[in-house]
């Protein structure tokens, strides 16, 4: 069976922690590491390119800007993706995530079904894959 692993970057130990069991336990998706700034998750998404298929990042981390995380990874595999969950979704900061590379972008308030949605549908494109 293919798993979908994912990396978290987001500044609240707590949200990475119930992100984290809500996509294990709901969208069937593995965890596979957390960062909680820019320079961590910079850095571990470039170390680790061939070990993850979905990157979550939150766009208003403690150190640093998910902008920036966003920038990091705009190479990678085809079969990569990269998405925003934040608080701060306006259209501007859609289109700009956009711009950056992001696949999609989900408010934390209101559109953490459609995440989930999002996750369902990537791990069954690589079901299909495989």
């Amino acid at each position: 069976m293919a798993v979908v692993r994912a990396f978290i970057v987001d500044d609240n130990p707590t949200l990475r922690a119930n992100l984290a069991g809500t996509l294990r336990d709901v969208a069937r998706v593995e965890p596979v590491g957390e960062a909680d700034s820019e320079a961590s998750g910079s850095a571990w998404l470039r170390e680790h390119a061939g070990q993850w298929d979905l990157a979550i990042v939150d766009l208003f981390i403690g150190a640093g800007s998910g902008l920036r995380v966003l920038e990091a990874c705009r190479v990678r595999a085809p079969g990569q993706r990269v998405v925003v969950l934040s608080n701060h979704t306006t259209q501007q900061v859609r289109i700009r995530c956009r711009q950056l590379g992001a696949d999609a972008v989900f408010d934390k308030a209101t559109e953490l079904d459609d995440l989930i949605d999002f996750c369902l549908r990537s791990r069954e494109a690589r079901l299909q894959a495989h």
